[in-house]
């Protein structure tokens, strides 16, 4: 692979960054957090303007037809400027119709999400909070040509902004994708309390919600791998977004330290700050290559693709936080105030750690790779 961004990528990042500088400073992320859903009907729909909600979705469902690796770069200006709202949410709704819907449904929603008219989120955590496929326990049923599914599904996120949820249920033997409309009946959507502010989570309850069969993703009976492709590249795009939010913190630190004077000296003079603000820049480095190199082995269908996916994912979850850590302490108790954006970051990079599964769980699915290969 070309490890460096291509001219139109690199055209892509900067277009990103003076767009988001501009519709999403910190001023905006702080009044949409402050709202009941975060979101920014107006923004989403610039952002649907730019071609960004349909950015990886094929030119024949209106979209751009670009690579997970451009989906990566504008993630991760993004993350730079911890963007509010359902992007992410709707990014995985989005690749998960891609690989299960049939050609008319990938028509009725890719359509409507790469026009920016339709919001869609993946209900898919139960009480145990394991993004493994086989802790799904909700059941849906078959009746009359139809399915009828009774639960709830936890820590949902943008649930109340989105018009489409897609829930991910259980026939007792693999996993089935149930598309269900804003608002249908039966669906009961109540608030739960989240590290990250900008991007809020919802408890879903389905009582004896119903969907025609012939509405049912997957059909063709690989709801189950469809799910797998869609998570990785939904974690590809969340480990980029991680990488933004590293580097702002970075920049941010490094510009503080070189400001900030103790001593009659500015303290990045000092080397005890210098060796954190390294170790920043290598985690950040790091993180970057290993979410790029990720994004081109699911692009390429490489056979380790999972294993290239783990590790991005493993290493972010823990780098993010380790980099917002090291920003704290060079800061000082103002890097932890409100009034400093700072915590805006951290809290992003708890929130981030354990979405898709924390670094705990995709070093397990890395020695079960190594295993299975030997």
């Amino acid at each position: 692979m070309e490890f460096d961004l291509s001219k139109p990528q690199k055209l892509l990042k900067d277009t990103a960054r003076e767009f988001l500088s501009r519709h999403c400073n910190s001023k905006r992320v702080r009044e949409l957090m402050n709202t009941e859903t975060a979101n920014d009907d107006e923004l989403w729909q610039a952002m649907a303007d730019q071609g960004w909600t349909g950015l990886v979705i094929p030119e024949e469902y209106g979209g751009m037809g670009a690579e997970l690796l451009d989906l990566a770069v504008v993630c991760e200006e993004m993350g730079n400027a911890c963007l509010p709202g359902a992007f992410q949410a709707t990014l995985f709704s989005t690749a998960l119709i891609d690989r299960a819907a049939s050609q008319t449904q990938k028509a009725h929603y890719l359509e409507a999400i790469a026009s920016g008219s339709l919001k869609a989120t993946v209900a898919q955590l139960e009480e145990t909070a394991d993004w493994d496929l086989d802790a799904i326990k909700l059941k849906a049923v078959r009746d009359n040509g139809r399915m009828l599914v009774s639960g709830r599904k936890l820590f949902v996120p943008d649930a109340a902004s989105a018009d489409l949820l897609i829930c991910v249920a259980t026939n007792g033997e693999s996993p089935v994708i149930l598309p269900i409309s804003k608002g249908a009946e039966g669906v009961e959507i109540k608030s739960m309390p989240s590290m990250d502010a900008t991007r809020k989570l919802y408890e879903v309850g389905f009582n004896n919600v119903s969907v025609n069969g012939s509405d049912v993703f997957g059909a063709d009976g690989n709801a189950r791998g469809a799910l797998v492709q869609a998570t990785q590249a939904a974690t590809v795009a969340l480990c980029a977004e991680m990488v933004g939010g590293m580097q702002w913190i970075l920049d941010t630190t490094v510009d503080y330290a070189k400001t900030r004077h103790q001593f009659g000296r500015p303290i990045g003079s000092f080397q005890a700050v210098q060796h954190q603000c390294a170790d920043m820049l290598l985690m950040t480095e790091s993180a970057r290559s290993a979410t790029y190199y990720a994004a081109w082995a699911v692009t390429e269908g490489v056979p380790n693709a999972g294993t290239a996916v783990s590790i991005a994912k493993a290493y972010c979850s823990d780098a993010f936080r380790e980099v917002g850590n090291r920003g704290v302490q060079v800061h000082g108790g103002i890097g932890f105030t409100w009034e400093h954006d700072l915590q805006l970051y951290y809290k992003r990079s708890k929130a981030a750690e354990t979405m898709f599964g924390d670094a705990t769980f995709h070093r397990e699915r890395i020695a079960r790779a190594v295993v299975d290969s030997n």
